[in-house]
């Protein structure tokens, strides 16, 4: 994708950023992903006050276009308002490898700072489906 296409992307993430529900941390996350088909969908950051319930915008993102059938995914931005790049957790970490592990990730902030990883950088060492006994090989 070309690079204003990647930017494009970004400022979908933010925009999906200002829908989080975050009464605890007042963290607020946006993440879109783009299927190869091109196809966008966003996701945001929504919290329970029931703390382990909460549910991070990537993951969101994800299942969103999980739901709606779409399997093969180009890119994914991630934006929070911080002064670093924010990284996504383990646990999006694992779905990211699960079921986006092909993507480009940017990691995006509100100062228009940008960087462009992929999975295997954030978790080299994953776990998935081949570690199961009598699992589908990847």
């Amino acid at each position: 994708m070309s690079e204003e296409s990647l930017q494009e992307l970004v400022e979908i993430a933010k925009t999906a950023r200002l829908h989080s529900i975050a009464p605890f941390s007042n963290f607020l996350v946006g993440a879109a992903v783009r299927t190869e088909a091109g196809k966008i969908y966003t996701g945001c950051n929504v919290e329970s006050a029931s703390y382990g319930l909460t549910v991070c915008g990537e993951r969101v993102a994800i299942w969103k276009a999980l739901s709606e059938g779409e399997r093969d995914f180009a890119e994914l931005a991630i934006v929070a308002d911080t002064e670093s790049l924010t990284p996504p957790c383990g646990t999006c970490r694992q779905i990211i490898w699960e079921f986006a592990k092909h993507a480009k990730i940017i990691l995006g902030n509100l100062k228009g700072e940008t960087q462009e990883c992929s999975i295997k950088e954030l978790l080299p060492l994953a776990f998935d489906a081949r570690f199961l006994s009598g699992a589908q090989k990847d």
